[in-house]
């Protein structure tokens, strides 16, 4: 299936590395030309010459995303290198623990920064781009939105902020046919996830405990799965579908668990 893509322009924040860097790679496969924003120039620069050495296009803007003024940077070099903006994925963001209990109010206001204000702020310095091109918005989530998960109270707000913002958006943009959806991932199986387990007394007995949960063939979700969701929902090819968070999890929600 032809997706479109041909020569569009997306912004990916947090872009190069994880689920980020899954979705750049297959968008550059489908031919656009990807923006990669992100704080680590190194990982950037890695990214970047990866697809170009797959034939794909690819640049990337160093900027950390928790400050306001950078977003509006990572707009600005984005028109001025390509002259238009067609889609932007909001991908950045890290569990960082922030709990009720253990954290304290600075610390889950600046958790709110790196998972949920530069989304907002994303979006409202690219809109009059997507508004010309009538481009489309995916965001990335997180399935503590709506499980819970514990001693992370700064994460899950944002993304259950990150939910709402994705029906707002969808309903406030419905004249411009800007679409905007949510991704939201459950189990995936990432260099930061692996850091994680491998932190853990004992990572292996967790790791079977984690897998054992997930009732579609038992196994992590990939990064490629995460993308391919996302890269579709950015082409025209999903172009009647707007304020949907779609569960791409092996049924992690929504179906029992029990389930064998």
């Amino acid at each position: 299936m032809d997706l479109q893509l041909k020569d569009k322009v997306v912004i990916i924040t947090g872009g190069a590395k994880g689920i980020g860097e899954a979705i750049s790679k297959t968008l550059a496969k489908e031919g656009v030309t990807v923006v990669i924003a992100g704080r680590n120039k190194a990982d950037n620069d890695k990214a970047v010459n990866e697809i170009k050495s797959g034939g794909g296009k690819a640049f990337g803007v160093e900027v950390e995303l928790s400050v306001v003024e950078n977003c509006k940077k990572t707009v600005d070099e984005t028109i001025k290198q390509f002259g238009r903006i067609d889609g932007l994925v909001n991908n950045a963001g890290v569990n960082d623990s922030i709990g009720l209990e253990k954290g304290d109010p600075e610390r889950f206001l600046r958790s709110l920064q790196k998972n949920l204000v530069h989304y907002y702020c994303m979006a409202h310095y690219a809109l009059p781009e997507l508004k010309k091109y009538k481009g489309a918005i995916v965001n990335i989530g997180s399935k503590v939105s709506v499980t819970g998960q514990g001693n992370t109270s700064g994460y899950a707000a944002s993304k259950g902020g990150i939910n709402a913002l994705t029906r707002e958006w969808a309903v406030e943009l419905l004249p411009y046919s800007v679409r905007v959806n949510t991704v939201l991932p459950a189990e995936v199986w990432t260099p930061l996830y692996e850091h994680w387990i491998n932190s853990l007394p004992n990572p292996k007995e967790k790791l079977d405990s984690i897998v054992s949960k997930i009732p579609l063939e038992r196994r992590f979700t990939t990064s490629e799965e995460i993308a391919d969701t996302t890269v579709f929902l950015l082409s025209p090819r999903s172009s009647h579908t707007t304020g949907q968070i779609l569960y791409v999890d092996g049924g992690y929600v929504h179906l029992d668990r029990a389930i064998s």
